[in-house]
């Protein structure tokens, strides 16, 4: 009969030698992404439903406003930080928005280019109704 002895420190029989295991390549910290859908992935009910909450479409108001990068930070929304996050979460998961990092801020910006091709006239014909909605309601004291 033949007694095999087991290291308990390896869990493998004496004299095995495995080689070290492989790491895997360290990713640079500051190169984070997110993951946005490409254009053809973008669907008009995704669209109308990330624009369908006042505050998403509030943030999607001040980028068209600003035509550039925001910054998370510069949006004022009375929610707290979570919320926030899920709300430019769903702008970007429907093809609204895109934000990529820099350094430490995540930044935004509207995806113009691709709404207006895929739906003409939608983004325009939202943003307008939104103003008209908001003067209304200004007027009215509301």
């Amino acid at each position: 009969m033949v007694l095999v002895q087991w290291s308990l420190r390896n869990h493998e029989p004496p004299g095995l030698r495995r080689p070290p295991p492989r790491r895997a390549a360290v990713q640079n910290p500051t190169s984070r992404s997110l993951e946005h859908p490409g254009r053809d992935a973008i669907r008009l009910e995704g669209v109308l439903h990330a624009l369908s909450d006042p505050l998403r479409l509030e943030v999607v108001r001040e980028l068209a406003a600003a035509d550039c990068e925001q910054s998370c930070s510069v949006f004022e929304l009375p929610v707290s930080k979570s919320t926030t996050t899920h709300h430019f979460r769903v702008l970007r998961e429907n093809g609204v928005i895109r934000q990529i990092y820099r350094g430490t801020a995540k930044m935004n910006s509207l995806r113009r280019d691709d709404l207006d091709a895929l739906f003409p006239g939608l983004l325009d014909s939202v943003l307008t109704a939104a103003a008209r909605q908001a003067g209304r309601l200004a007027a009215a004291g509301g």
